[in-house]
């Protein structure tokens, strides 16, 4: 069985987000760029269901500009078998990542897709269902815990809900997208670095896919959130409650 799994080129989750002068969207130019963590994720439950003998192959697939090959190449250090790496200018939004994806699949026949819950730069959380919809795979999101069973073709998913765990039983080919507590992803090594740079990637264009990119969406303004007020010690009770009724008026 072939494993599909999305990777994302992402600002780094440890630097400071800076909004543009003129409010266009964040600063990306001379910024830290890295794998989104929920891909890495991803990408880790891919790689153990392989190394116990669940699948025969990972693949790794990226979608954004040029500079994404160098996340795809994190990618294939961590384990990925080989990448797919769609190149295409400007903003993919869910919709289109999905088509995307869904051309893919119709070319790699892939028995089971691994992404993560969401990406940190705009935290949609669509790709992984739009995918699901638009191939008509059963799919298991906010995963935290998944087993696979080969003989029977199923996977069984813990979900992370509001109410606690629910477990849904999946028949293969399914989607799987995961949650923070799903594992540890591993390390990419100095000698996996350096093979990874021999490992094959197959590139595409959504013109090749026969996918239109061009979104109905349109982002008018990006704007920092308010300054937040600076933080007050207060030395008893009494002093507290009282700044909570006259000056926060929260009680």
């Amino acid at each position: 069985m072939k494993i599909m799994v999305a990777v994302k080129r992402v600002i780094d989750y440890a630097v400071k987000i800076r909004v543009k002068a003129d409010k266009s969207g964040v600063e990306t130019q001379n910024v830290k760029m890295s794998m989104n963590p929920f891909c890495e994720i991803a990408l880790e439950e891919a790689l153990r269901i392989k190394e116990a003998g669940l699948a025969s192959e990972v693949v790794a697939v990226t979608m954004g500009p040029k500079q994404s090959i160098d996340t795809l190449r994190t990618g294939l250090a961590m384990g990925a078998d080989r990448g797919i790496h769609v190149e295409a200018t400007g903003d993919l939004f869910p919709l289109a990542v999905a088509k995307l994806f869904k051309a893919l699949v119709e070319i790699e026949k892939p028995g089971l897709i691994i992404l993560g819950k969401q990406a940190i730069d705009n935290d949609c959380n669509q790709t992984g269902q739009m995918v699901a919809g638009l191939l008509g795979w059963p799919q298991g999101t906010f995963a935290s815990k998944v087993v696979l069973d080969k003989e029977k073709q199923e996977v069984m998913v813990d979900r992370e809900v509001d109410g606690g765990l629910e477990t849904v039983c999946l028949n293969l080919p399914a989607v799987i997208t995961t949650d923070l507590r799903l594992n540890q992803p591993r390390y990419a090594t100095l000698p996996n670095i350096m093979k990874a740079k021999s490992k094959p990637v197959k590139k595409y264009t959504p013109e090749e896919l026969n996918v239109a990119t061009k979104s109905d969406l349109e982002v008018v303004e990006v704007t920092e959130p308010p300054k937040r007020k600076a933080g007050v010690l207060v030395s008893s009770v009494d002093e507290l409650i009282d700044k909570l009724k006259n000056e926060a008026h929260v009680i």
